[in-house]
């Protein structure tokens, strides 16, 4: 018999932060993302990654 359960995420390696925003930036957040036809955690995550790169974070 096969293994049971839900299927294994493409992304399952992936780390998971979790953050506390102000209701003000959390509103803004989702604006952001849904003007852009994105989920938050996809705008927070392109957000970041751009961040990093302008700082020369490796």
């Amino acid at each position: 018999m096969g293994k049971v359960g839900r299927p294994s995420k493409e992304d399952a390696k992936r780390k998971v932060l979790s953050v506390r925003l102000s209701p003000e930036t959390y509103k803004k957040l989702q604006d952001y993302a849904s003007a852009n036809n994105k989920s938050m955690s996809d705008a927070v995550l392109s957000g970041l990654e751009e961040f990093l790169e302008k700082n020369n974070a490796n």
